[in-house]
């Protein structure tokens, strides 16, 4: 399956929360924050109540929406600092903005749900190239971690097991837990601390991953406590590694260079 790509149109973000729901907030700021159409006043409008409620009638039918209510249709999301509401509404809001921007919204977001990878390289294509070569990583750093998750799923990894072992990756790459990461760089909850690493960190976490991957796989490691030591060895060596070339590399004095070996 195509991994899950970002929903990005014209440019801009369009975060979702772990519900699938729309932030309506970006859709505004998408169509250049027209005054008095905020996500709030929109909420506000009778039209709106009405779809609101025939969205849930319908919902009470479809076995997928089941669990849709008047209150989590379209609601504020503190800590996201932004309204989110569901797909449905959320195109309607965009034709509320502009009729092209709901089609628009459409037509990507189709593509988005269905996993189709060439939106991502639709994106790309009007990059930067250092914008290419993150995603690059990223998509790479993706793949590595599905099958280094997929190893400790196979060798006994249970529960809290999971952020064990990848907490042994950061600590030894990055200096710091998942959280402590998360908290020096301002990753907001919802949000992926991956999202927010250099190209080099990501290839350095996505090494060290593909490292453990094979040496618990070759050393036949069972359960937690095992699995995370090898991980944490494995990402050691990729540390030890990375410093060991800051310290041998060429650093010309003064104009003067010498040869390398």
């Amino acid at each position: 399956m195509a991994a899950k790509q970002d929903l990005v149109v014209y440019g801009i973000r369009i975060r979702e929360d772990a519900n699938g729901n729309v932030c309506l907030d970006d859709i505004h700021r998408l169509a250049e924050r027209p005054k008095n159409r905020e996500p709030s006043e929109w909420r506000r409008l009778p039209s709106t109540k009405t779809l609101i409620e025939a969205l849930v009638r319908r919902a009470g039918k479809s076995r997928s929406d089941r669990n849709l209510t008047i209150e989590t249709a379209a609601y504020y999301n503190r800590a996201a600092r932004g309204t989110f509401a569901h797909p449905i509404l959320a195109t309607a809001y965009a034709g509320y903005l502009s009729p092209d921007l709901e089609i628009e919204i459409r037509a990507v977001y189709l593509r988005y749900r269905a996993g189709d990878a060439t939106l991502a390289d639709d994106i790309l294509q009007r990059a930067s190239p250092a914008a290419n070569r993150w995603a690059a990583t990223r998509a790479l750093g993706r793949a590595a971690r599905h099958d280094y998750t997929r190893t400790l799923d196979r060798h006994g990894v249970e529960g809290i097991g999971y952020a064990l072992c990848t907490n042994a990756i950061y600590t030894q790459i990055l200096d710091g837990k998942a959280q402590q990461l998360k908290d020096r760089r301002g990753v907001k909850p919802g949000e992926n601390l991956r999202d927010a690493m250099t190209t080099a960190e990501l290839a350095y976490v996505m090494a060290a991953e593909a490292l453990a991957t094979d040496r618990i796989e070759g050393e036949a490691r069972w359960g937690n406590q095992d699995c995370e030591q090898a991980t944490r060895k494995s990402a050691r060596n990729i540390r030890e590694a990375i410093e060991r070339d800051k310290k041998d590399r060429f650093v010309p004095k003064m104009g003067i260079s010498r040869s390398r070996d």
